[in-house]
């Protein structure tokens, strides 16, 4: 498929983004986290955020829902651990250098999955959300939120001369929505509940995807995609 990348090119990137990552990315990601816990505290419980990086989001989840987090940058996630010290977040279950595609967890572990700006920034993001999909309770949800990559017009354009070094700095601005619902049809055992805008100007989304019966009928109610 179009723009893979390996671990490694993904890790020395965000090792390199590690020391100025909230400064550069802090506002401009903001509305997508904020969006993206709110939707995972619709269902609450244990939560694993994948892709925690530094750790900005972690004070933002209520203290009634048992958090964790991994990374597979481990100069990011120093960064969490120092931020989960510094502000006494109780919360925080656990923090870990882990592959997304290798999960260290058993089956049906989470009732939610959350991925924040993550799966266009791994080498193959099939193979996650399958990994995703099996730690996540039937009844459970899996939360993205990512820039969609435009389908026309100048913007897809610029996207995809954009694309070799944007892959150098650790993500695909040409990844497609399709890509996401192809996977989510042949998967079988997951059905898109919410996919929305968000600010600033759209440039990113969120998707829901909720396993099993209860996203099935949550769509037939016609509380599916937005």
């Amino acid at each position: 498929m179009v723009g893979e990348f390996d671990s490694e090119t993904i890790a020395k990137a965000y090792a390199g983004w590690a020391p100025v990552y909230d400064l550069v990315f802090g506002a401009v990601f903001d509305a997508g986290r904020r969006a993206s816990i709110a939707a995972a505290e619709r269902t609450g419980g244990r939560i694993l955020d994948v892709g925690v990086g530094t750790g900005i989001s972690l004070a933002d989840y209520s203290p009634r829902n048992r958090i964790v987090g991994v990374d597979y940058c481990e100069p990011m996630l120093r960064k969490a651990q120092q931020r989960v010290a510094r502000h006494k977040l109780a919360h925080i279950d656990a923090l870990a250098v882990m592959d997304a595609q290798r999960l260290g967890f058993p089956d049906r572990f989470f009732d939610v999955v959350v991925a924040q700006f993550v799966i266009t920034a791994v080498p193959d993001p099939e193979a996650t959300l399958d990994e995703f999909v099996r730690v996540t309770k039937p009844g459970g949800e899996i939360i993205l939120v990512n820039h969609l990559g435009a389908e026309a017009g100048l913007q897809r354009d610029f996207e995809h001369w954009f694309a070799p070094l944007a892959r150098r700095l650790g993500w695909r601005p040409e990844f497609k929505w399709a890509r996401l619902a192809q996977w989510a049809e042949s998967h079988g055992s997951v059905q898109v509940v919410e996919r929305r805008a968000l600010p600033p100007l759209g440039l990113f989304s969120l998707i829901r995807f909720g396993r099993g019966e209860a996203a099935a009928a949550m769509v037939a109610a016609g509380l599916g995609v937005g």
